[in-house]
């Protein structure tokens, strides 16, 4: 019977990363009563990143899958951090995931009379007492992992007076750092965690929801655990820096949980991407030294940057779908998977339309002065459901500068002189000749073009190698546009020990390019949020700051990964 069990459990998790099997495993035996209950618990003392919404899409993901339910739990013990600010840009970014916690909003701050009372019930068992060393007197008799600890002079004082001297510290009376409670556990255990771990730090800074309420604030390994059990969470999934502390999370958990019910936890590997950096203390750095423009700016590795600069939910979920949960921390992702899935999903669903950023003037000689004619665009060829435009063509029309060369290598499939092109979805023309300033540079290119060669004219199917993009001058309209690349010019700036990582950052992060040229139907339909390829290069959205008057686009990415092939020659 047991082996047919095993097999059906086996069967069941088929196709189930390791974190999906395990909790399949537990709902099969019925554990905590078949319940299924996780929770994505951020601190609010920062915008979430990448790596982040790894962790938002195994929390909320794994609940789903199995019809279960997924806490939204703020970890605010630190008001020296924290911020509305960070809570509300945290629920935006969960919620434009594609993922929702109902009614289940909560934070470490609704546990704080819990967690006091049961700190006060430790040091009443002789469990917990309070220390009156410095963090360095502290940390120097924390031992080392070869050679154990070496016992707190504070650490046999009697019950009566931890409790007197605890209360004290949450009445205001000590300074900051005076004081601190400490779980007596074990000095020489060889989990340097056990080794009589702070619960309780002074801060005197109002808290965002609590003010000045309290003056105590419990440390982050006393309190998750403790909260996971109050909200009756299942399954506590987590990153693997978290494995050593495991052992302290059920010591924890142990003086409340029974064999009924209790928290499980479970470490997969964090998300490590490449030209980025990962830690919010470097990123809050960046922004609070204007060396980008917040922490929404679209370079920075935040969901609310991505989301910014054009990244869809949809590519992001794809990416994390493919790189999967592991238990061994992997070396860094590569940037270009995570653009490869924002191409994949900006293919499917971007509107296309003409953009020149470089532009130059051309003049069709043997067009009719002042006659303007409409042609037909495709707005998107991988859905056709998507329809058509239409484009207005004139006389005078505006390609990109690079698109012509005076004197080409072979092989230059662009326009040239006596050379003949296709404007796309218009007519064929052919160069003959050109005009430039004083100093040499081209103002205008002077060409004709085949009347015939018109989608539905008879000359229609004559072919031509080279297929330009182009927007007709008096009906242009200018925009400004950002272009963005990667934030730090090496793979990775954490391993350059050697360097402050700012001294790393690229500085060909941002480029803005001024007098874009853009056809009419893309200025007309720039409202936030859309999704624009401009044909030949690459995918842009409408910024924040862009209005009717003074039109910005950001580019969310280039049509192809030019930065895969630079490190791949080098």
């Amino acid at each position: 019977m047991a082996e047919n069990k095993q097999q059906e459990v086996t069967e069941a998790t088929k196709g189930l990363n390791f974190v999906e099997q395990l909790v399949a495993e537990d709902l099969k035996a019925g554990k905590n009563g078949g319940r299924l209950n996780t929770r994505f618990p951020p601190e609010p003392n920062g915008y979430l990143h990448i790596g982040h919404a790894k962790a938002i899409c195994m929390d909320f993901g794994v609940a789903e899958k199995f019809g279960g339910t997924c806490n939204l739990r703020f970890d605010d013990t630190n008001p020296t951090k924290e911020d509305t600010e960070y809570v509300d840009a945290i629920r935006e970014d969960i919620h434009w995931l594609g993922f929702d916690w109902g009614d289940r909003e909560y934070y470490a701050s609704d546990y704080f009379p819990k967690l006091y009372d049961l700190a006060i019930r430790l040091i009443k068992e002789g469990k917990a007492y309070v220390d009156d060393q410095t963090s360095e007197e502290i940390a120097a008799q924390k031992g080392t992992p070869t050679t154990p600890g070496t016992d707190s002079p504070y650490r046999n004082r009697s019950v009566e007076e931890n409790l007197d001297l605890f209360q004290r510290m949450n009445a205001g009376e000590f300074d900051e750092g005076a004081r601190v409670l400490r779980a007596k556990i074990d000095m020489a255990s060889s989990n340097m965690h056990f080794r009589d771990p702070i619960m309780y730090r002074i801060i005197k800074h109002p808290h965002h929801r609590t003010g000045t309420k309290w003056n105590v604030y419990p440390m982050y390994d006393f309190a998750h655990g403790q909260s996971d059990y109050f909200e009756g969470v299942t399954h506590s999934i987590c990153t693997l820096e978290f494995v050593p502390h495991r052992p302290l999370y059920e010591y924890f958990v142990a003086e409340l949980a029974d064999e009924s019910y209790c928290p499980r936890q479970i470490e997969f590997n964090r998300l490590n991407l490449t030209y980025t950096v990962m830690s919010k203390r470097k990123l809050l750095q960046l922004v609070k030294e204007g060396l980008v423009a917040g922490w929404d700016d679209p370079r920075m590795p935040t969901i609310s940057g991505m989301r910014r600069r054009g990244f869809t939910p949809k590519a992001i979920r794809n990416f994390i779908d493919r790189i999967g949960y592991t238990k061994i921390e992997e070396a860094q992702i590569s940037m270009s998977l995570l653009e490869h899935a924002v191409r994949e999903d900006l293919n499917a669903i971007a509107t296309r339309g003409m953009a020149v950023m470089n532009p130059v003037k051309l003049v069709i000689t043997n067009y009719p002065e002042g006659k303007t004619e409409t042609v037909e665009m495709e707005n998107n060829p991988e859905n056709p459901e998507e329809g058509t435009h239409q484009m207005p063509f004139s006389r005078e029309i505006y390609i990109e500068r690079d698109d012509f060369m005076e004197n080409p290598p072979k092989k230059f499939f662009r326009l040239a002189p006596d050379s003949e092109v296709r404007l796309k979805g218009a007519y064929i023309i052919k160069c003959t000749g050109i005009k430039k300033d004083a100093d040499g540079n081209i103002e205008e290119i002077y060409c004709t073009y085949d009347p015939e060669t018109l989608s539905g004219m008879p000359g229609a199917s004559r072919k031509v190698k080279g297929t330009l993009h182009w927007v007709s001058a008096p009906h242009a309209v200018d925009a400004t546009v950002r272009l963005y690349d990667r934030l730090f010019s090496v793979e990775n700036p954490s391993a350059e020990t050697d360097k402050d990582f700012r001294e790393l950052l690229n500085p060909d992060s941002l480029k803005v390019v001024e007098h874009v040229k853009v056809e009419p139907f893309i200025a007309e339909n720039a409202e936030k949020g859309k999704k624009f390829q401009f044909q030949r290069v690459g995918y842009f959205t409408p910024d924040y700051d862009s209005t009717p008057e003074h039109l910005i686009f950001n580019r969310t990415i280039a049509l192809k990964d030019s930065w895969e092939k630079v490190q791949t020659k080098q």
